[in-house]
């Protein structure tokens, strides 16, 4: 209370002061009252103004605020406080320590003060072009992976240095040591035999698999791999490379020691010999740089999207895409290819379109649609276990394409499975008898046609040009037709009699033998066991699918519910009415012209095809013009032409209609080129001298270019048959004309290499001995079974050293498991190569393969490669992210895309040559191979070891290899159990 009056009291003197108090005191404490109030009305009013201004939360933050900065300065208070006493006992701890001496701090200030000059060499390889790239790849792998935690531990670069310098140093080594090498036996031979001598341990490991009773087994990945290691020990018999493709602690220590062991090789020796750098780089090396790049590599989805990517000028063959679809025995990749197509039927659907795109989309829907059931109904059948084997089904179908016997005994394929159902018949004689008169007589013309040739320039070569065709001749009598042949031909002796005097008394002719071929052909052709048995036994059918004549049953109104077809017609409307043109006469077709004005792409029942527009031009008697157009497919092209070559035979040397190659493809720019193409062959066959030199060709022609459906003359067995079958016949009619073509080409080489005539004579004579008596088989270079050792260990001895048919046999042996055929196919593939690159020049093909491996290791080529990696993994200088894995349905989507993109780009020559069910089965087995990891880690693997002998041959890589390899139990149970075979002999 007293507190209160005296703050009354001091608020009255402050108000008023002491005189005016006294003398009028009323008056004062009125004035006090009026100040009072306009003190509380104007704060009444700014806080008024206040709350409108800024809110009624105002206030509150305005109290924090007055917290915060008396908070704030309470800490700084504290920490400064802090901070003088930490340095003020700072100062007294050293208060107790000795003075530094002035000449100590002045040097140590001198070496802090010295600029060390930084001198880099940054030659490397000795080539510009590759050095500029590589020290930008060295300068980011630094930044990224070094620099980045570097300097969190120290400012000083002089490791960095130290680094950079050591890694060019072994730069420098190996591009030195890599010039030194030559690196062609390497890519044309070891490189070819470490993936054939791959390809054939699966080979093995699957055929193993194959014999298990358990179907599961046979289906097991872990099977699989314990099956295909198990024949890679037996191949190799010291190296077993199981626990390095397969334990990831185990493959880090291998790469560990294979990092140190390069260390040594490329480092210089005050830097191996430290050995903070040494496992600092050894660590780096192993798995910073060869685990993540072995890793990639051995990746089968990164496999298959390199191959689409090889194959990527080729575009996706539609009959290829639908045999894939069919072959697969994956569930998991039809319902992926499934749910994209119920995808873009979705997206279709909801397009909102009209006119034109309206039918587009419909095509598109139908098609997808197609390929919707064949894919549900594949899947039901991998379900349901009713898988079915479509050569059983066409056998007992009864419907099966009917191949005359000559057409079997020209062609290779069909010739292999008639020559083994004539084996287990025992009429192999009667068969090898004909083939080898054939052989004969081919031969035999050439010999005396190069003998009248001689007798013109006047060289005398006639005596030993006969005696080598009786001596033939004799051969061809004794080994078939005489009383010691075993097994002779079955002929009438009177027949018999006949030739052995003809070679007694006469000269041999070519045709000497004939009258008894044509009874043996005869015999073939009529006797039930031979010929019409064949066609009755699985191998016909066998042959009938080699050939892709194997009509694939339908199974319309069945369970499956598989209704698909393959055949389609042109859409749209083409039959217009117009006069029958197809009498009229030679002249009148000198005034016809036509030629290719459009072509579009068709689609119908989810057949895609292509249709040419043909513009056709006829100036009638009274000079006006008639003009129509007509709409053929390529099949109508074939078949015409197949119509025309053989009824005028001599137009098949002229006319050549472009190959069915690339058949299918809907490419644009393949479609132009094939219309170019097909204009010229327009333009040949309408050419006024074509049709006078064969004026009942008119027709024909006519009859094509007419504006209406062209109606087929032959069936689709006839055109594949013709397709596999008349491009024998055509070229070369038989064996005759295929034996004769061979020593036209090779006489006409050697005449330009050489003109020494008896040289070439005495060639001709050993290649027709070769050819008739000596049969070559594959000799083994050791006593090891050929299926258990190295694919270049099995090199047929008698083959030319000649690289292209080297390379050739080894990939065509191990793909295409050629060795299962008999000694006759092989020994044809074989000479079909020989006189390929005989007939071309094999020096050449050599000179341009050695070209091309110069051309690959080029500085240029090798700069190229430096940039491409660069930019691959350091896009715009900034290094790549890690992709994400992809989703399980795009890499099935990614392997049935590969697969489509193999199984497309194969020739159709390759076909006619070993046949189109062996070149399914081994494009399939190839890309089987690469869908399992650690499988394809093993061929890494041995590749980048073929690689480091080569690299290093001065060291003993080989012995290194088997003593880190050693560490596998399988190698060690390898060698017991040949160390038991050995003490049981």
């Amino acid at each position: 209370m007293g507190n209160l009056v005296a703050a009354t009291k001091h608020g009255l003197l402050n108000a008023c002061n002491r005189h005016s108090f006294l003398t009028d005191p009323i008056a004062c404490l009125s004035n006090w009252r009026q100040a009072s109030l306009s003190v509380w009305g104007w704060g009444g009013l700014g806080v008024v103004l206040f709350l409108i201004t800024f809110g009624p939360f105002a206030i509150f933050y305005l109290a924090f605020y007055i917290v915060c900065f008396v908070g704030g300065g309470f800490a700084v208070t504290l920490l400064f406080g802090k901070t003088n006493s930490e340095k003020h006992l700072e100062r007294c701890e050293h208060s107790y320590l000795p003075a530094t001496l002035t000449g100590i701090l002045k040097t140590l200030d001198e070496m802090k003060m010295e600029i060390k000059p930084i001198k880099i060499d940054r030659r490397l390889t000795g080539s510009s072009y590759i050095d500029e790239p590589l020290q930008q790849v060295i300068q980011f792998a630094l930044r990224d992976y070094i620099q980045y935690w570097y300097y969190t531990l120290s400012e000083d670069e002089s490791f960095l240095l130290e680094i950079r310098q050591t890694v060019q140093n072994a730069l420098v080594q190996f591009s030195t040591r890599s010039k030194e090498v030559d690196w062609q036996p390497y890519f044309t031979t070891r490189l070819v035999d470490d993936f054939a001598t791959h390809l054939r341990v699966f080979r093995k490991a699957q055929e193993r698999l194959s014999d298990r009773d358990d179907p599961k087994q046979r289906e097991s990945s872990e099977e699989l791999l314990e099956s295909f290691f198990e024949a890679e020990v037996e191949m190799e018999r010291k190296i077993c490379r199981d626990v390095v493709c397969t334990s990831p602690k185990d493959e880090e220590g291998f790469l560990r020691d294979l990092c140190e062991v390069l260390l040594y090789l490329l480092l210089p020796p005050g830097d191996f010999h430290n050995k903070n750098m040494r496992y600092f780089l050894r660590e780096v090396l192993a798995r910073g740089v060869l685990l993540p790049l072995i890793n990639q590599l051995s990746d089968p989805d990164y496999l298959n999207q390199l191959v689409i990517w090889m194959i990527r000028d080729s575009s996706c063959n539609y009959e290829a895409f639908m045999t894939i679809l069919k072959l697969t025995d994956k569930t998991i990749e039809l319902e992926a290819v499934k749910d994209k197509v119920l995808e873009e039927l979705q997206y279709l659907r909801s397009l909102d379109t009209a006119g034109d795109d309206i039918n587009m989309i419909k095509n598109q829907i139908n098609s997808l649609l197609f390929v919707k059931k064949v894919c549900e109904t594949r899947i039901q059948r991998l379900q349901s276990g009713k898988e079915v084997d479509a050569m059983k089904l066409a056998a007992n179908f009864g419907k099966l394409c009917i191949i005359p016997l000559e057409h079997i005994l020209v062609h290779n394929i069909a010739l292999q499975f008639f020559m083994d159902y004539m084996q287990q018949m025992g009429g192999q004689a009667d068969l090898f008898f004909w083939l080898t008169v054939e052989g004969y007589r081919v031969t035999a013309q050439q010999q005396l046609e190069v003998m009248l040739s001689w007798q013109k320039d006047g060289v005398k070569q006639g005596s030993q040009t006969k005696g080598l065709l009786k001596a033939a001749a004799l051969g061809v009598y004794e080994q078939y037709l005489s009383d010691k042949a075993s097994p002779r031909v079955q002929v009438d002796e009177a027949s018999i009699l006949k030739l052995a005097e003809k070679l007694n008394t006469e000269d041999p002719t070519p045709e000497i033998f004939d009258d008894i071929q044509r009874k043996v052909y005869d015999m073939m052709l009529r006797d039930e066991r031979f010929y019409p048995s064949f066609r009755q036994h699985p191998l016909y059918v066998r042959m009938l699918a080699e050939l892709d004549m194997l009509k694939e049953p339908s199974y319309r109104g069945s369970d499956d519910g598989d209704g698909e077809s393959f055949n389609g017609s042109p859409t749209g409307s083409i039959n217009l009415s117009l006069d029958d043109l197809t009498n009229a006469s030679a002249e009148e077709v000198l005034l016809l012209h036509a030629y290719i004005s459009d072509t579009g792409v068709c689609n119908d029942h989810g057949k895609t095809y292509a249709l040419y527009a043909i513009t056709v031009f006829r100036k009638n008697a009274d000079g006006s013009e008639d003009t129509w157009k007509t709409y053929r497919r390529y099949s109508d092209f074939h078949d015409f032409h197949m119509r025309i070559t053989e009824q005028f035979e001599n137009l098949t040397t002229i006319l050549r209609l472009p190959g069915k190659k690339t058949f299918n493809n809907m490419d644009r720019d393949f479609l132009e080129k094939r219309k170019k193409d097909l204009n010229a062959y327009l333009q040949l066959l309408l050419n006024p001298e074509m049709v006078k030199a064969c004026p009942t060709l008119t027709p024909y022609i006519y009859d094509f270019l007419e504006n209406k459906a062209y109606s087929k003359g032959k069936g689709d067995f006839a055109r594949k048959m013709d397709t596999f079958v008349n491009p024998l016949r055509s070229s070369m009619r038989n064996v005759s004309n295929a034996v004769k073509s061979f020593p036209d080409s090779l006489a006409e080489g050697m005449n330009k290499v050489s003109d020494n005539m008896g040289r070439m004579s005495e060639r001709l004579g050993q290649d027709f001995k070769q050819s008739i008596f000596k049969v070559p088989p594959l000799i083994p270079k050791s006593d090891i079974g050929p299926e258990h050792c190295r694919v270049s260990a099995q090199l047929d001895d008698n083959v030319d050293d000649n690289i292209p048919l080297r390379v050739m046999l080894l990939l065509m042996d191990e793909i295409f498991d050629l060795k299962e055929r008999n000694q006759w196919l092989r020994r044809n593939i074989k000479n079909l190569l020989q006189q390929l690159i005989r007939a071309t020049y094999g020096d050449t093909i050599n000179r341009k393969i050695v070209d091309h491996v110069d051309f690959m290791t080029s500085p240029e080529q090798v700069a190229d490669y430096v940039k491409k990696f660069r930019d691959s993994y350091w896009p715009n200088g900034i290094l790549a992210e890690t992709p994400p894995r992809r989703d399980k349905s795009i890499r099935m989507r990614t392997r049935v895309a590969a697969k489509t993109s193999l199984l497309g780009i194969m020739p159709d020559e390759l076909k006619h040559i070993i046949g189109a069910e062996t070149t399914r089965k081994g494009i399939l087995r190839v890309f089987d191979m690469f869908q399992h990891q650690q499988m394809n880690r093993r061929l890494v693997y041995v590749l980048l070891e073929g690689f480091l002998e080569t690299m290093f041959p001065q060291c003993k890589f080989p012995e290194l290899f088997v003593q880190l390899h050693s560490r596998s139990p399988r190698t060690r149970r390898y060698s017991q159990r040949l160390k038991a075979s050995s003490l049981k002999r």
